[in-house]
């Protein structure tokens, strides 16, 4: 499950990043609201710990645009304005819980593991082109035959997929599947998808992974807007 929280105090943010961290999570942290938005563009989260007073806006504002997205994750509040008036306009803001500083760290977990329970709608089947891949069965099928993937494979290619059309970097895919930071220095990420387009393309006359020349690689298929240098 991937978290991000928009805190612009440091010191609670190390506090609940480390904390959540430690109890299996990935967790981005953003230090305002242009930055936090940012990277809800950029990627798909589980959920948003979001603070309302933030340097740049206010946190209700950003809410408001996160709940006007076609898919947009459970959103938590935490905040010190813990007045009836402020949560209740937070809860009808589009808020799906709210906690008031200070908080006890163990509450905050239990609260966040009840979001993402209640948020289980992570498609179980996806579909790009001629090319299916059932997330539960982890069985991938491209115009009906099946292709044998290795876990990381899988996992790259789950993750291009739920993110069709859109240019992942090295970075974003080390994140993701190996869940650590990208030194700059691995070619791991072009490796495996030199092994994913021997086994999803090369044997079919469109070809799906595109390298986006000076990012990274994107998944499409016939009719898509975006392209790449393949």
């Amino acid at each position: 499950m991937r978290i991000l929280l928009i805190e612009d105090e440091a010191r609670i943010a190390d506090f609940v990043q480390r904390g959540l961290e430690s109890s299996g999570y990935k967790v981005d942290v953003a230090g305002d609201g242009k930055t936090g938005l940012a990277k809800l563009h950029d990627l798909d989260y589980d959920l948003l710990i979001l603070d309302l007073m933030l340097p740049d806006t206010d946190g209700l504002s950003i809410l408001e645009k996160v709940k006007n997205r076609k898919v947009s994750p459970a959103v938590l509040i935490l905040s010190a304005r813990g007045g009836v008036d402020d949560r209740v306009r937070g809860l009808e803001t589009g808020a799906d819980d709210y906690l008031v500083k200070p908080f006890a760290f163990v509450e905050l977990l239990a609260r966040v593991k009840a979001l993402l329970r209640r948020g289980q709608t992570t498609p179980e089947k996806l579909a790009v082109g001629d090319l299916t891949m059932d997330c539960i069965k982890r069985r991938v099928v491209r115009s009906g035959e099946v292709i044998d993937l290795a876990p990381k494979e899988f996992a790259i290619l789950e993750y291009m997929m739920r993110n069709r059309g859109k240019a992942l970097s090295r970075t974003m895919i080390v994140e993701h599947v190996w869940d650590m930071e990208y030194d700059g220095l691995t070619n791991i990420v072009d490796v495996y998808i030199r092994h994913l387009r021997s086994k999803i393309d090369d044997n079919f006359p469109v070809k799906m992974i595109q390298t986006v020349r000076g990012t990274g690689y994107m998944l499409t298929s016939p009719g898509d807007d975006s392209a790449g240098d393949s």
